[in-house]
């Protein structure tokens, strides 16, 4: 057993000085991998931080259809100016910014949102179906159509920079109509926040 020690001491003292000081881990390969690692990190802690605001926004959508009613109805046509339509039957109403006793929604954030009318009508000689997406009283798109006889349909939608507070609207214009079916839902006004800004 000694001469087993005495021999292992002696090879201890023939590993050259060189090589005991100079270990086999490369420092500065370690250090560049802890640098890399230090960044992914904080990019990770970045991406989780920019998560939970984007979870902290207000999820808004909704959908609703003109009448609430059995039976096919037209409404209109209004002789005195543009009249606001009221879409009485909700489908979604996801952050109640849709107001169904109004016919208003109201921007509850600054965002982009997206916004989808559909119209239907008898087909009549005399008038069409014409609605129009209003933001503040500021007309922004159209449906329309205009036809004899037989049902008519349009649509229509775009996507807006709204500011908190911001309202939209559907309005019929004058003289015109629309009509609705509570069972079918004909025509539909509905949107939703792509994302706040």
């Amino acid at each position: 057993m000694l001469i087993l020690i005495t021999l292992v001491m002696l090879n201890v003292w023939v590993i050259p000085a060189d090589e005991v000081l100079s270990p086999n881990i490369n420092l500065l390969e370690e250090l560049e991998k802890l640098t890399t690692m230090e960044k992914r990190m904080e990019s990770m802690e970045n991406e989780m931080e920019r998560l939970k605001i984007e979870n902290k926004a207000p999820k808004v959508a909704f959908s609703a259809s003109l009448l609430s009613s059995f039976g096919p109805q037209s409404v209109g046509p209004f002789h005195n100016g543009l009249h606001t339509l009221i879409y009485e039957y909700v489908f979604l109403n996801i952050g109640d910014a849709y107001d169904p006793n109004t016919g208003i929604f109201t921007a509850p954030v600054r965002g982009a949102y997206a916004f989808r009318v559909f119209s239907k009508a008898f087909g009549n000689p005399k008038r069409a179906v014409t609605a129009g997406l209003f933001k503040n009283d500021q007309h922004i798109i159209s449906t329309h159509g205009h036809q004899a006889s037989g049902f008519i349909s349009s649509s229509n939608g775009v996507s807006l920079l709204l500011e908190e507070g911001d309202q939209m609207k559907v309005k019929l214009y004058p003289g015109q109509w629309i009509f609705d079916d509570g069972e079918h839902h004909h025509s539909t006004f509905s949107g939703h926040l792509l994302f706040p800004m």
